[in-house]
């Protein structure tokens, strides 16, 4: 007496089934949930969030998150695991710049978005430091939004980046005259 199978036969498949949609393909950008730079005192200096979040959350994660960085000696690795997030930081001079990413996401390639926003910034103040960020913060966004939107590389080019923001000032000021000329 034959034994019967509870499987159905098995079959050869002539080519491999598609992945699921947002799964299995190389995906060539990162989402940043958050961006965060602070001084070495703990004194958070810009924050930028993609991701959305009650405010008192978002106090209460900038507290861990500082706490957690400042804590690590230097040595350390700029990666940190955190919750189901990856944080990847940097110290300049005496600001950290610190983002959120995702766990499957690659550190390096977020360690060049970080250092590729602190040379826009050197480009545009000349050797930038915590004041210029301090005073000048409204220029800090608009730097970060000229090369990150929605937590996504936008603009990878530093010419193409400093050119918009330069653009942006010419216009301001091209403003700022008209309206300060007399109406008569």
């Amino acid at each position: 007496m034959a034994a019967s199978s509870a499987f159905p036969p098995l079959r050869l498949l002539d080519e491999f089934p598609s992945p699921p949609p947002g799964r299995g393909e190389a995906d060539a950008t990162e989402q940043i949930h958050f961006i965060l730079l602070f001084s070495r005192q703990g004194k958070l200096r810009l924050q930028k969030w993609y991701t959305t979040l009650p405010d008192k959350e978002k106090k209460k994660i900038i507290r861990e998150i500082i706490q957690i960085i400042l804590s690590r000696n230097q040595k350390t690795s700029s990666f940190v695991d955190w919750k189901d997030l990856k944080l990847v930081y940097k110290r300049y001079a005496s600001l950290y710049f610190c983002c959120a990413i995702e766990d499957q996401d690659n550190e390096l390639l977020t360690l060049e978005v970080v250092h590729r926003y602190v040379e826009l910034l050197d480009r545009y103040f000349g050797n930038v430091c915590e004041l210029d960020i301090i005073f000048n913060f409204e220029k800090a966004y608009f730097i970060l939004d000229e090369f990150i939107i929605g937590g996504e590389v936008q603009e990878t080019s530093k010419k193409t980046a400093v050119k918009a923001i330069e653009d942006s000032d010419m216009l301001q000021e091209t403003v700022e005259e008209y309206m300060n000329k007399p109406a008569f």
